[in-house]
């Protein structure tokens, strides 16, 4: 019978080490693919005040805090205990919500030093108009005008302005 000679393999240790490079290949794509669209997303944060748990007004030395509450019916503005202004729904059955806008406008012109005010929802109104209702709260574009007091035309578009409201806004449901 012949011997054989069982020679044993020696390796350098190549069969210990991990292979690293498809994961360096993952990361050298991954890494730019998350800083390309970290730009591009932007998170608007609005900041609000909900209503305190003993109810009634936050703070007593305000004199006047407008309340826009949205019900099916329509739209109501209040002072807190009396209801100042009904705006009804259209004859489509939407939100007028630029009556809304001119009244909140009228609001902020008779008191200029008011900056906080309610929006109180109804149970079934659609998360949809809390939003518009709020950002007409807080914010209005009215058009630009120029010296003679005519529209600002720039392109053949009229131009606006964003005209500030109401920036201290509370959410809650409509009594």
């Amino acid at each position: 019978m012949a011997r054989r000679h069982h020679y044993k393999r020696r390796t350098k240790g190549a069969a210990h080490e991990i292979d690293v490079t498809t994961f360096l290949n993952l990361m050298v794509v991954l890494v730019p693919f998350l800083l390309i669209t970290a730009v591009f997303s932007r998170l608007t944060i609005v900041e609000l005040n909900l209503p305190s748990s003993a109810g009634g007004p936050t703070n007593t030395n305000e004199g006047f805090t407008p309340e826009v509450v949205v019900r099916e019916a329509g739209i109501e503005i209040t002072n807190g205990r009396v209801v100042i202004a009904t705006i009804p729904n259209t004859e489509d059955g939407d939100f007028d919500l630029a009556t809304l806008s001119d009244y909140m406008v009228e609001l902020k012109q008779t008191y200029p030093q008011q900056d906080a005010a309610s929006v109180l929802m109804e149970a079934r109104i659609p998360y949809d108009y809390l939003i518009q209702v709020m950002d007409i709260v807080r914010s209005v574009q009215v058009p630009l005008e120029d010296e003679a007091g005519e529209q600002v035309v720039a392109d053949g578009e009229p131009q606006y302005e964003l005209l500030a409201l109401f920036s201290e806004i509370s959410v809650g449901d409509a009594p």
